[in-house]
């Protein structure tokens, strides 16, 4: 019996994994598709986000079950409160990859964003992705210090996002459409490094049974 519930706990860890592994190709997809006006990629990504959806209720499925079963204490107990709330921000950063993408396809044939505004776009893609591999190295691994490097490339995230404000501000001059998908995926962006970070704060928690810096009474050999 006791076996069982130990690879239950094992199959929460590798389904949180996979949703990872999933939301970072629908962010890869989804830029893609931005940058190629690809209304098919888009499409893609949109479809495919269904999947994503599907684990996530498996995996709450299951975390309620050990819940109700087995009545987890201490360190099991993290665990599974833990991966419900991580499985959640997981799902809402696949969603904003499909927001992406719809951004692509409402704009497609054309791209959605100007020229001069691509780089910009394109950085806080680059971030995105790094954000959600972190985050899935980091589930994987449960390293707080991991964990924490997540907020440092989401400060990343923000600084580029208040620089797409800054040059909608600096004498904008592509219209209104325009300005209105550089304001969105912008902000898409910025959601989905705060999701990141709310999965690595979860993942400290899980490790040390409370919010805040691992280096407050947890020493990396410790660890």
């Amino acid at each position: 019996m006791r076996e069982l519930y130990r690879a239950d706990l094992e199959r929460l860890g590798r389904d949180l994994t996979e949703i990872a592994r999933l939301v970072h190709r629908a962010m890869m997809d989804a830029q893609a598709a931005l940058e190629a006006a690809d209304v098919h990629g888009a499409e893609r990504v949109i479809s495919e986000d269904a999947r994503i959806d599907q684990l996530q209720e498996s995996l709450d499925e299951q975390a309620v079950r050990i819940l109700a079963l087995q009545a987890p204490v201490a360190t099991d107990l993290r665990t599974v409160v833990a991966t419900l709330r991580m499985s959640s921000s997981l799902e809402r950063m696949g969603d904003l990859a499909r927001h992406i993408a719809k951004v692509a396809r409402m704009a497609a044939p054309n791209l959605a964003i100007p020229d001069d505004m691509r780089p910009i776009i394109a950085e806080m893609a680059a971030v995105g992705q790094r954000l959600v591999k972190a985050t899935g190295d980091a589930i994987s691994s449960k390293d707080v210090y991991a964990a924490v490097e997540i907020g440092r490339i989401d400060d990343a995230m923000d600084e580029l996002h208040k620089k797409v404000f800054t040059t909608l501000l600096d004498n904008w001059q592509h219209g209104m459409e325009a300005g209105v998908n550089a304001t969105l995926l912008s902000r898409y962006y910025e959601r989905f490094g705060d999701h990141a970070v709310a999965v690595a704060d979860r993942i400290v928690y899980l490790v040390t049974g409370r919010y805040g810096n691992p280096d407050e009474g947890l020493s990396r050999d410790a660890h």
